[in-house]
């Protein structure tokens, strides 16, 4: 895959670290020279120092040739401008952008961009730990999803995981089981001491935890 990143902090540049490392074709942009220092002595991608609103430097740097193109600096305005550029100009196939501001993160959304919201995450996760022991992650900005983890007991050996899926409130996604992990079919039955991981709506949480006595 060839991947386009802005911005080279410490998200940025551990992206185009792991990126490299797993041989996709990767090219980092950032204003300042000293940034790439962040990426050591083994990063194989191309570097480059310019700013992402220079479509002459995107061009050479041939951006309609990505497949996906990450705006992560410091300004949520220089990640929206960037990133309309690469989809609404050069038509990158997979636009995403880091907002700081949650509030902008539904703006962004409805100019078509995917957004990842650091501050939304890390607070929803830091409220988790204080809330919900059982209640490992949310999965988007919103807080709407989130990960819930149950062990199986008496109740529940035998019943198959289409028994205990609620539509629309909650649904296994991963059972581990004598180090093991599966992804389970709906027809795929629960064993004693299986460790079931679900996503759940946050507004059914209490009807969950309730069903399955959390």
């Amino acid at each position: 895959m060839n991947v386009m990143i802005m911005g080279c902090g410490r998200v940025g540049s551990q992206l185009a670290l792991l990126l490299a490392q797993e041989s996709h074709n990767v090219t980092i942009i950032d204003k300042n020279l000293d940034a790439f220092k962040k990426l050591g002595g083994t990063f194989n991608g191309v570097a480059v120092t310019g700013s992402g609103f220079d479509e002459v430097l995107l061009k050479e740097l041939k951006i309609d040739k990505q497949d996906a193109f990450i705006s992560v600096t410091s300004g949520d305005n220089t990640n929206l401008m960037a990133s309309q550029i690469a989809k609404k100009i050069f038509h990158v196939p997979r636009v995403i952008a880091r907002v700081y501001d949650p509030r902008r993160a539904d703006i962004y959304r409805k100019l078509g961009l995917d957004t990842i919201s650091g501050t939304m995450l890390v607070a929803a996760m830091i409220r988790d730990k204080i809330i919900e022991n059982l209640f490992t992650s949310y999965l988007v900005e919103t807080g709407e999803l989130g990960v819930i983890e149950l062990t199986v007991h008496a109740s529940l050996k035998g019943k198959k995981v289409s028994d205990i899926n609620i539509p629309d409130e909650f649904l296994v996604n991963v059972i581990e089981r004598k180090k093991r992990v599966i992804i389970p079919q709906p027809d795929t039955r629960l064993e004693a001491d299986d460790k079931v991981m679900g996503v759940v709506r946050t507004s059914s949480l209490k009807k969950v935890k309730e069903k399955f006595k959390l």
